[in-house]
């Protein structure tokens, strides 16, 4: 009996590891409130507060401090990082009011790869099947595109990314899958919809921007139209004019006189024509306007996200 317990024991103690670990982590540990309530919004389930916990996630505003700490980023519409090994989950805190729901998806998004992370081989293979047999189905160019990027940058955890990125930004998975995220979420939903919600601030405008690029292509090229239709009319004008002058000048005048009501008519075609292209440039100019608005809004949501730049104060 004492030998079968000496040989059981290193294999308790490998069992337990983790368990122990996670002791340590959380002995004397109280999830500051920001930690707490992102955990409460995400809806996240005992298990996943425990692993979300014990990576002691920090909220930081600093963008240096965030570089440091986030070296490689994510590739997703979320901004944080996880430390492989438990070893920490940090959370960019965006502070435009435009993006509310980024903290959320970002913590959501990094606990589920810490949640990965301890997955059983057996529990591994059988989520990673359903993962990749989800994902030759998908249709959605955004995620399609999403994990393209992860699969050039990090070729050895797309399975790993497609983990997180599911769970958190796709509304309807296949049963087997949604079963599985239960263990995470009380309400999956939830955290889609942060996903959904700010991500709307980026393709909305990125789609509008495309939508008035194609319309004023199309004004343009009939603004040409117009342009070289209005210099041939004008170049015809110049003829009639000049032959008129010469009638007149030439004694013509029964020639003239019947030439004038002609003319006139062009020159009243002629500046109709020109009425019409003012109006439509200026129809043009006021859309580049519009266009210019939304891409300058687009450009200041790019920096609030982006942690190469310092985020704007207010006073």
């Amino acid at each position: 009996m004492l030998t079968i317990g000496l040989l059981a024991a290193p294999f308790l103690v490998y069992f337990n590891a983790q368990a122990l670990t996670d002791w340590a982590q959380l002995r004397n540990y109280m999830p500051p409130a920001v930690v707490a309530s992102l955990a409460s919004q995400d809806t996240m389930t005992a298990q996943a507060r425990h692993i979300f916990y014990v990576n002691h996630p920090q909220l930081e505003t600093d963008a240096n401090q965030f570089r440091s700490d986030c070296s490689e980023s994510e590739k997703t519409i979320v901004l944080g990082c996880y430390h492989s090994n438990q070893d920490g989950i940090f959370v960019y805190n965006v502070q435009d009011p435009r993006l509310a729901g980024v903290q959320q998806v970002t913590a959501a998004h990094e606990m589920l790869h810490a949640a990965y992370d301890r997955l059983s081989s057996k529990d591994k293979n059988y989520v990673d099947g359903l993962l990749q047999s989800y994902y030759n189905s998908q249709h959605d160019q955004r995620i399609i595109d999403t994990i393209n990027a992860y699969r050039q940058s990090e070729p050895n955890d797309v399975v790993n990314e497609m983990h997180s990125v599911f769970g958190t930004e796709i509304a309807n998975l296949p049963a087997p899958l949604e079963q599985y995220y239960t263990r995470y979420f009380s309400d999956r939903a939830a955290v889609v919809a942060f996903a959904n919600n700010y991500e709307v601030e980026f393709t909305s405008r990125s789609d509008q921007i495309k939508a008035d690029d194609a319309q004023l292509a199309q004004m343009k090229a009939q603004i040409d139209q117009q342009e070289q239709s209005l210099s041939q009319q004008l170049s015809s004008i110049n003829s009639e004019r000049a032959q008129l002058d010469s009638q007149r000048a030439g004694g013509q005048i029964d020639q003239y006189n019947a030439g004038v009501a002609a003319f006139n008519a062009d020159v009243g075609r002629y500046n109709a024509g020109v009425a019409s292209l003012k109006s439509d440039i200026a129809t043009y100019n006021a859309l580049v306007i519009e266009r210019n608005s939304i891409a300058n809004e687009l450009t200041s949501l790019d920096k609030a996200i982006d942690t190469r730049v310092a985020p704007q104060t207010t006073q």
